[in-house]
């Protein structure tokens, strides 16, 4: 193109191509010196810095649980108000299953009652009944009573009360608190493996350039059953908590 501007010299006088023609060379020249630099400097920064993951893992055992206890209720069309009547009553016998095993009232919350109407018989449409339904939920620092106590929901069967299990659910309270601690662990680890993947190289490790933190894994105990989002098991009783931390060292 420089060529054919030079042989152009009605396009562009002659003093203005010559001006032209340095100005491009200088750019040319600027550029190259600048992605020369640029290049050995990334590559120096990466000779000058490991990037290890490190990890720390700790079983802790659940301090809350959380039942949730479904009961059920069919009523015929023209006797609605008496299905309410029903469940109130397995409500309450619902509740003394609970109170005796000394759970106290606080710790017990009722839902409202859910209503559904259902046909059926669809060949004749005035065989209607309702379904309803409600739920008692028990929260507790007592992980071990309220196991005992989900285990003795299907007995008040022997009343009249169609009852079960909507879920039984295990947390652990002080993950904030372990979560700084096994930070800590986890960054040690990540360490330790960089000195050895340094010293097959003949350097050292030097202080931490930078740190990203990963997601926290709660699991049941030996599971590998890991997210990039996190996860939280809630089925378990024991749980194994597992933290991950990303490092880049300075190699010395």
């Amino acid at each position: 193109m420089i060529k054919s501007l030079l042989n152009n010299k009605e396009f562009m006088p002659e003093g203005k191509i010559s001006s032209a023609i340095v100005t491009g060379i200088a750019l040319v020249v600027a550029a190259t010196v600048f992605g020369s630099f640029y290049y050995y400097a990334q590559s120096s920064a990466n000779k000058d810095a490991l990037a290890v993951t490190g990890s720390a893992k700790t079983q802790v055992a659940s301090d809350q649980a959380k039942l949730v206890i479904a009961l059920s209720r069919t009523a015929p069309g023209d006797a609605l108000s008496a299905g309410y009547t029903g469940m109130a009553h397995d409500l309450s016998l619902a509740e003394d299953l609970l109170k005796n095993d000394g759970i106290a009232a606080s710790d017990i919350v009722e839902g409202p009652v859910s209503m559904n109407a259902d046909y059926y018989d669809q060949n004749n449409p005035s065989a209607l009944r309702y379904e309803l339904g409600q739920t008692l939920t028990l929260q507790s620092d007592d992980v071990n009573k309220v196991t005992e106590i989900s285990k003795q929901v299907p007995s008040l069967a022997a009343q009249g009360v169609v009852a079960s299990v909507s879920s039984l659910e295990y947390y652990y309270s002080k993950l904030p608190d372990l979560r700084i601690s096994l930070l800590t662990q986890a960054v040690e680890d990540a360490k330790a493996r960089a000195e050895k993947i340094a010293q097959g190289t003949g350097r050292s490790v030097g202080s931490v350039e930078n740190a990203s933190i990963g997601v926290v894994q709660v699991m049941s105990p030996n599971s590998v059953d890991v997210s990039d989002y996190g996860s939280y098991d809630t089925s378990s009783i024991e749980k194994d908590v597992m933290v991950t931390v990303k490092a880049s060292f300075r190699l010395k």
